[in-house]
């Protein structure tokens, strides 16, 4: 893992394997061959994908190995910086004197030139790149201090009775690296999603091998084709198709779908979910990085290290930020020596400004709520593939949605079929199929799954080409042959009328009508209450189809929906959204089909259901696994959750350095006499940077 805001005591993971690319978790544009820190801020690069565990734990010792030789260090110098609390007494007088303060020097220049080190390189490097960051800040805080105490001990006819700020050094070194180690625990926790899902995946699976028992073998040598067997409680291994033998399998952990999915000879099954209490046999069809887990991962990953627009602004106020603040921590130190003619009242004001005013806390805003909250969707089945789309979904107002197989189940079935005066029946089928077997629509693998059943033969379809909107066309058997719309199709008007609200698939054979499919695809039976609950998060809800106007409108009255389109192609689709847009509506549109891809790409945010076509889900920037109506619902409100988070975040962040600067300062001195100690300042700083990820953190408990 990287380094918290603060730096890093350690090194950069070195378990990470060969040629992994390093990044910046503020500043994702930022790729590197290797390790090292970010020319930006100066935060320690990280290895992109999967956080490595172990690579965590041996940061995490390096840093408590550290944390407690400094904190040794530092104990007594404090305890001998506050020796004039014990006025009156041999300590207190030994504790003020030439011998106590050498030694407070002695045991302060370790904690800072080693201890201290990375921030101190860090922000050397800031200068060289002409970046002044929070490393600039920190370094430049216990260098005065320590600086100006190292002066007062060299030249004291210069200084006079002025005080020494070892302990304020060593103390800020100390709070600092207390502060990492706990912002490394939080930070360790941003990568349990990831990790959690990589688990997923068993290390072995049990391979079927010709006349032999089954035999355990590791993942590495499981090949495309193989025959593994899952048993009973067991882990599906890799993605396949069953071939022998019924079970259920938990998808949840990948869906976030509660009911258990049935498998038979036929089924598709996915690494990583869980079977149930019967035994199957599957053929192995992706592998490793192959399999749908293994693309989640990386997609997951990818994200987290995606940038929110609101990551703008942060940067933006931190760009000026850093020389405004050391430009206010001039002004004090200058206000109080003319005010007051202390100089260590203003080396105490200037060296607080510049500790508490350190803004990791706003570098850490945005991204933190970001990885925790892409983590805790992808638990959810919901895999967000650009970050910057979160910002523009919690602004949209009007929710466009596909029929086929988003609003309704996505598996017609055959409800009728019409033929040409004599026209073989049987032919009518077995010419349909053959040309929709080539096809992905739904309507057409409803064709193709009715012949099977019926037993038929399928010929060969030659030449195939699919028209999006329109049909599919190819040669069967030597002719001809066209399936889709009436228009496609290019069937006159002898093909039977139909207006009972089902759709249809006319098929053409050398430019003759040759007959007509009709298919009804019922509602989804959660769709009329997730429905409400989007209407309920103030969302317009517009139904767009290809299908004919009776079969939208039978669909748009049994969910509810009082504004649809039909008819559409892809085209039109896209069209409708512009012209939405046009009326100053911020549209989301959500499908599963080729036919959606150019309304997804032109609303200003897309969800594809992972069920559909792959162009869909490229297009898209949001996917949900199962493909589920739910998950809709579940990507606004993790959406929104996450934005809210994030402005929470930038709350918290903002609000601390205005009201920590000025009391730095020293505002209330004149009202209570109190002026704020270096010490409180560095510990301040740390527990600022914790309480935003604490922050970030609760989004792993938020509701889907």
């Amino acid at each position: 893992m990287a380094d918290c805001c603060h730096g890093k005591a350690g090194t950069a993971p070195r378990e990470a394997p060969p040629g992994t690319p390093y990044t910046c978790p503020m500043h994702p544009e930022v790729v590197r061959d290797g390790p090292g820190d970010c020319p930006k801020c100066g935060m320690a690069l990280e290895p992109m994908g999967v956080p490595v565990e172990d690579a965590d734990r041996h940061e995490l010792h390096t840093l408590v190995v550290r944390l407690a030789v400094c904190g040794a260090l530092s104990v007594p110098v404090v305890a001998m910086g506050m020796g004039h609390l014990a006025h009156g007494t041999a300590w207190g007088h030994w504790s003020g004197g030439t011998a106590s303060r050498w030694l407070q020097a002695l045991l302060t220049t370790p904690v800072l030139f080693w201890g201290g080190w990375p921030f101190l390189r860090r922000a050397w490097q800031s200068l060289v790149h002409r970046s002044a960051n929070m490393f600039t800040l920190i370094a430049a805080g216990t260098l005065a201090a320590w600086g100006f105490s190292m002066a007062v001990m060299l030249h004291p006819a210069w200084f006079g009775s002025s005080g020494v700020y070892f302990e304020s050094t060593a103390v800020i070194i100390t709070l600092v690296l207390a502060g990492q180690v706990m912002e490394l625990h939080a930070r360790r926790r941003t990568g349990n999603a990831l990790r959690a899902l990589m688990d997923l995946a068993p290390a072995t699976a049990w391979q079927i091998l010709p006349d032999a028992p089954v035999r355990e073998v590791t993942l590495d040598r499981v090949q495309p084709g193989d025959l593994l067997r899952v048993f009973p409680g067991g882990k599906v291994p890799v993605d396949g198709v069953a071939t022998a033998g019924e079970s259920a399998v938990d998808e949840s952990m990948l869906t976030g779908e509660s009911l258990p999915v049935g498998v038979r000879p036929g089924s598709k099954v996915r690494a990583g979910t869980i079977n149930g209490a019967g035994s199957f046999d599957l053929r192995a069809e992706a592998v490793g990085s192959g399999t749908v887990l293994a693309q989640i991962v990386d997609m997951v990953a990818q994200a987290q290290r995606g940038r929110a627009p609101v990551q703008d602004l942060a940067d933006r106020v931190a760009a000026v930020f850093v020389p405004a603040v050391i430009g206010c921590a001039v002004l004090a130190f200058i206000a109080w020596m003319v005010a007051a003619g202390s100089a260590p009242a203003a080396v105490t004001a200037a060296v607080s400004v510049l500790i508490i005013a350190c803004p990791c806390a706003i570098g850490l805003a945005v991204p933190m709520s970001v990885m925790v909250g892409v983590g805790r969707a992808a638990r959810s089945g919901v895999l967000v593939r650009n970050p910057s789309a979160l910002e523009r979904l919690e602004k949209t107002d009007t929710l466009c949605l596909d029929k086929t197989g988003t609003l309704t189940c996505g598996r017609p079935e055959v409800v009728r079929v019409a033929r040409a005066p004599g026209a073989d029946e049987e032919r009518v089928w077995s010419v349909a199929a053959a040309l929709e077997s080539r096809s992905e629509h739904p309507l057409g693998a409803a064709i193709v799954r009715s012949a099977r059943e019926r037993g038929l033969e399928l010929p060969e379809a030659a030449e195939f080409t699919s028209t999006a909107g329109g049909g599919v066309s190819g040669v069967v058997a030597g002719m001809a042959v066209r399936a889709g719309t009436p228009d496609f199709a290019r069937v006159s008007g002898e093909a039977p009328a139909d207006d009972s609200g089902r759709s249809r698939v006319d098929v053409s054979e050398d430019g003759r009508w040759l007959g007509t499919f009709f298919l009804e695809d019922a509602a989804k039976p959660s769709a009329h209450a997730v429905l409400d609950e989007l209407r309920g998060l103030g969302l317009r809800i517009v139904m767009l189809t290809g299908d004919r106007e009776p079969v939208a409108r039978r669909v748009a009255g049994e969910l509810g929906i009082t504004e649809f389109h039909a008819g559409m192609s892809p085209a039109d689709k896209a069209a409708v959204v512009r012209s939405m847009q046009a009326e100053g509506r911020r549209v989301c549109m959500a499908g599963d089909g080729v036919n959606d891809a150019p309304a997804l790409a032109e609303a200003e945010t897309g969800i594809a259901m992972g069920t559909g076509s792959d162009v869909a889900k490229e297009t898209a920037d949001f996917i949900l696994v199962h493909g589920s109506l739910e998950g809709i619902l579940r990507t606004f409100m993790l959406g929104r959750a996450i934005m809210r988070n994030i402005r929470q975040n930038l709350f918290l962040a903002f609000a601390y350095n205005t009201l920590g600067i000025p009391l730095a300062a020293g505002v209330l001195y004149p009202f209570t006499g109190w002026l704020l100690n270096p010490m409180i300042a560095g510990l301040a700083m740390s527990l600022s940077s914790v309480s935003v990820i604490g922050n970030a953190l609760r989004l792993g408990r938020q509701r889907a």
